[in-house]
């Protein structure tokens, strides 16, 4: 169970105008995603690319399209966790994410010393 209580507490530092207005950037994100998988998606299947295109490209093109797909997950993610009361808080050590790294990165999971642990550990 978590409580709420504590993790509101440590999200503190995030001001009600600070998180209106990452959670604007948050839906600005989520629309420019959801838009680049429609104009991908509608894009000439893989066959197709395949016979027009060199394989390179094609990889590229079903790159882009999981990129996409998992940062609109991260941000719907972002999205939830502020709707929860939850945002802000690091996943890992549950400390605050720091304010300027959420201004940059709004749908960060973690704060820059867990995200660093975790790139060390790739």
């Amino acid at each position: 169970m978590v409580n709420h209580q504590t993790i509101g507490d440590r999200a503190a530092h995030l001001s009600p105008e600070d998180l209106a207005a990452l959670r604007e950037n948050l839906h600005e994100q989520r629309l420019f995603r959801q838009e680049q998988l429609r104009r991908i998606d509608s894009a000439p299947r893989a066959e197709d690319l395949l016979r027009r295109r060199t394989a390179a490209q094609a990889e590229v093109h079903v790159k882009l399209a999981a990129s996409a797909r998992m940062v609109l997950a991260d941000v719907e993610a972002a999205l939830r966790r502020i709707a929860e009361g939850s945002y802000g808080a690091c996943h890992l050590c549950r400390r605050p994410v720091e304010r300027e790294r959420l201004m940059i990165v709004p749908q960060a999971r973690y704060c820059a010393r867990c995200q660093q642990v975790r790139e060390a550990g790739r």
